[in-house]
């Protein structure tokens, strides 16, 4: 079985006037369950990439393996989120 691992949702950037009222510094611990506080298009958005770091897998197109950045799907108030595997 993969180890698993946590996964901290963070918001680095944030332009127009978000629904959810999310802002930059904003951040969520995902541990297999969705995040309190987070809007359910965000958490949509991130979570298959999320499910990707907390199990061990990488992204061969990110320099850092523990880290990537997902974009909101709301195109006309974008909100950027990084995603950072925790390593315990």
């Amino acid at each position: 079985m993969a180890e698993k691992y946590d996964v901290v949702a963070r918001v680095v950037s944030q332009k127009g006037s978000c629904g959810a009222g999310h802002k930059v510094g904003d951040k969520w611990l995902i541990a297999g369950k969705t995040p309190a506080g987070m809007c359910f298009s965000a958490f949509y958005a991130v979570y298959p990439t999320a499910r990707v770091l907390m199990f061990g897998g990488t992204l061969p197109w990110e320099p850092d393996p523990d880290v990537t950045k997902i974009a909101c799907p709301d195109a006309e108030n974008p909100v950027i989120i990084e995603l950072r595997r925790v390593r315990k």
